[in-house]
């Protein structure tokens, strides 16, 4: 029996479903297929059949475009009213048009034309359209509010207005700009364009440009024209929508949230007419306010002025770049930058020069020793006269002496330990290598989570405005106080604040880089993002090491092998064991080495030049010696007591040793405790990363229940405070939760003394396959 009161109840709803819901056909007229329309109607019609749900199913016909032509548009206008269309949505400028000329409306028609509100019948105070099966959507934006803001953000003298070509034949276009600007001190020139493009050739003569059209193009002639405007550092200004401004465009006026209002309100109208409300008493106002949107990176190309006085008032973004003049860096990038020209690297790269001069010179004491010397002598006449030619009273000669080591203790001991004291100054370098590379990694985290911040501030700065927004519409509807309102504005004020230190905050970021990079501090530059998934990160397998140090059971072998690479690789370590071995040689020297001789080889040759005056000849029946003689012989010493000097050497190269010796077991300590840590730290890191990714995306939700309930009056102003600044720390610790794993992976690169970023990909093979090997071993 309860089986059957189930099934009677079941067929009872279905029928009932069955008889209530119908049918409805929706035909579309559009003037052209914009780019990217495809997209905006699926959603529109998304839309649509979200608010109509169940009470009629719903048959979107294609949309008709006339191509600008309002003969064509009427033709399509009759189709659907002879058809079995039964709700025309009707969406621009020349179907608009079209309609004004029609004495009467068949079917139910929603208007949604690009005009603006200074070509529009309708009073201000006008509510309805009043016209049988006809309502309109029209927006609070003006052409004379564009021009007014634009010219307060960039007061210029002779405006550009780009316009479709066929728009003056439609509407009273250069009439109204004509009585615009003759109340004015500026000027302004009609562009008339059929396509993006032909506005690169006549930007010539302006300083700004204005655009309310221009925009039925593809995405290559888009960002064509918008190349080209900002390569002439011309402000643009758009009447559009926001997205012109993520695309390269300086500023509009337009919100973020119109389309959305737009389709919203598109989809009530549909479903009031399915319910028999005649479209003449349908609402036509679409109320919003508008927001000045600036991009960033366009004002930063085209040299605009920008004002820390604008963040409370205006919309900041960085969108696309239409042209890049400023130098964005990699992480590789900083650290090749910095091996290449960081100036304190250079200067101990000048100490391994001088060290092997050191060795030079040391070496040089077994290369021979040449000298000569010429001496003029004057002799007493009467002892010359006397000297039987031995001692002439004039005389010149000279002597070339040569020394040559043939085999010395010290001179051996001083080359070994010079060279050794040469690869000792090496391996400070590569100290000195790897610290400059983590420098240079920390400065780009540094400036990474900075930029990040201001970031996220510029993001919590428009969440402000915006619930700033809501409170002046609850305290407009009577539903709160105006303390509300003044608490949003003190808030803001408090996050513009907040926004003009994390800027400046990242400029600083932005001078440590160049100061690493011996470039000139205040050089404009950019740093790219980072994550572990994507870009060079991905490519040097940083997820690979993730997943094993997320697995406890690989991880004690995973620290073994590190703490092994770090013995290995640290040059610290091999810094003290080339010290050693210099050590050790004077150990040698000044123990058996003392009982080693030197041997040397001496040889001289003398040559008589000129002898004059008395005594210059020698005696009758006497010969006269050669004028040249020579002599070579070798000299053997070896040193008996030098001061005691050999043994005090000698015990002070012990006390060196045991020294050294206590270092390395230090060093080698701080390896291993280093390594153990970040280990840790990184197993902190990784939970962190999925922790905040769940913190935020819950933080985000409640915001955006808060703002309901709050807009609705349900809950008081203190709440959405607290929902505000939890989702802005919930943002900033996702951000940053990425960026310190990732500097964290490369602090332990620093102490196993390997990067991976900075070697090829063969090598970081090679060393993830080294660590498996020990891994599999070990387990």
């Amino acid at each position: 029996m309860k089986k059957f009161l189930t099934y009677i109840i079941f067929l009872y709803i279905s029928f009932s479903y069955a008889q209530s819901s119908r049918t409805v056909t929706i035909g579309v007229l559009s003037d052209s297929a914009l780019q990217g329309e495809e997209l905006l109607a699926e959603q529109l019609e998304k839309e649509v059949r979200g608010v109509v749900g169940a009470q009629a199913t719903l048959i979107f016909k294609p949309a008709l475009y006339n191509d600008f032509q309002i003969d064509k548009a009427k033709t399509n206008y009759q189709s659907l009213i002879s058809g079995n269309t039964e709700i025309i949505l009707s969406f621009g400028i020349v179907n608009h048009l079209m309609l004004k000329q029609e004495s009467n409306y068949p079917k139910p028609i929603i208007v949604v034309g690009n005009i603006t509100a200074e070509f529009t019948s309708l009073q201000k105070s006008q509510k309805t359209s009043g016209i049988n099966n006809l309502t309109y959507l029209v927006t609070p934006i003006s052409y004379k509010e564009d021009l007014d803001t634009f010219s307060s953000l960039n007061p210029f003298k002779n405006i550009g207005i780009v316009v479709d070509e066929y728009l003056p034949r439609q509407i009273p276009v250069k009439e109204f700009f004509d009585n615009y600007f003759a109340q004015k001190k500026a000027s302004y020139q009609l562009i008339l364009v059929k396509n993006p493009t032909e506005v690169i050739s006549q930007l010539d003569g302006i300083d700004a440009l204005y655009l309310i059209g221009g925009f039925y193009g593809t995405d290559s002639e888009l960002k064509s024209m918008i190349t080209a405007i900002n390569q002439k550092k011309i402000p643009s200004f758009s009447s559009f929508r926001r997205q012109d401004v993520e695309k390269g465009i300086l500023a509009s006026n337009q919100p973020e949230t119109n389309i959305q209002q737009f389709f919203r309100r598109i989809a009530l109208n549909v479903e009031s007419i399915i319910n028999g409300t005649n479209p003449k008493d349908l609402p036509v106002n679409i109320s919003y306010e508008p927001e000045l949107t600036i991009n960033y990176g366009t004002a930063k190309q085209i040299d605009f002025p920008l004002r820390y006085s604008m963040l409370g008032e205006v919309n900041f973004i960085q969108g696309e770049s239409s042209i890049s003049t400023v130098q964005a860096y990699s992480i590789i990038d900083i650290m090749k930058g910095v091996v290449t020209d960081n100036l304190s690297l250079n200067s101990t790269e000048k100490i391994i020069e001088l060290s092997e001069q050191d060795v030079k010179t040391a070496k040089s004491n077994y290369l021979p020793q040449l000298t000569t010397a010429v001496s003029g002598i004057y002799v007493d006449p009467d002892l010359a006269e006397i000297s039987g030619g031995a001692s002439p009273e004039f005389s010149t000669s000279g002597n070339i002496l040569l020394n040559q080591t043939i085999y010395s203790e010290s001179a051996g001991a001083n080359i070994t330990i010079s060279q050794n004291q040469q690869k000792a100054q090496q391996e400070v370098y590569n100290a000195a290598e790897l610290d400059a590379i983590l420098d240079a990694s920390l400065a780009y985290f540094d400036a990474l989570i900075a930029k990040t911040n201001a970031r996220i501030q510029n993001e919590n700065l428009q969440l402000t405005k915006k619930n700033l927004s809501i409170s002046k519409q609850n305290f407009e509807a009577g539903e709160t106080n105006k303390s509300d309102v003044l608490r949003f504005r003190s808030q803001l004020a408090q996050n513009t604040q907040t926004l003009i230190e994390a800027s400046n905050s990242l400029e600083q970021r932005f001078f440590a880089i160049n100061q690493l990079m011996n470039q000139p501090i205040d050089r404009e530059i950019d740093i790219e993002e980072a994550t572990i998934e994507e870009g060079i990160f991905e490519s040097y397998s940083y997820n690979e090491l993730k997943e094993l140090l997320d697995d406890p059971k690989l991880r004690p072998a995973l620290v073994d092998f590190l703490i092994e690479e770090s013995k290995r690789n640290a040059p610290e370590l091999k810094n003290i064991g080339y010290i050693m071995e210099a050590n050790e040689r004077n150990y040698r020297l000044n123990t058996a080495g003392r009982f080693v001789p030197t041997v040397s080889l001496r040889g001289q040759y003398n040559l008589a030049i000129s002898e004059s005056g008395k005594g210059s000849e020698f005696p009758a029946g006497i010969a006269a010696p050669p004028d040249g003689t020579y002599n070579v012989g070798v000299n053997l010493s070896l040193p008996i007591f030098q001061q005691n000097q050999r043994n005090i050497n000698r015990q002070s190269a012990i006390i060196q040793r045991d020294q050294l010796n206590l270092d390395k077991a230090n060093i080698e300590l701080n390896l291993e405790a280093s390594v153990n840590s970040l280990v840790l730290n990184l197993v902190n890191q990784i939970a962190n990363i999925e922790i905040s990714k769940i913190s935020e995306e819950t933080a985000k939700e409640s915001l955006e229940l808060t703002q309901n309930n709050y807009s609705e009056g349900a809950i008081p102003l203190i709440q959405l405070i607290d929902a505000q600044n939890n989702y802005l720390q919930a943002q900033l610790t996702r951000a940053t939760a990425n960026y310190n794993y990732l500097l964290t992976s490369i602090q332990l690169e620093r102490i196993i003394g390997y990067f991976f970023l900075m070697n090829t990909p063969q090598n970081n093979q090679d060393f993830i396959q080294r660590a498996n090997t020990f891994i599999l071993n070990r387990n």
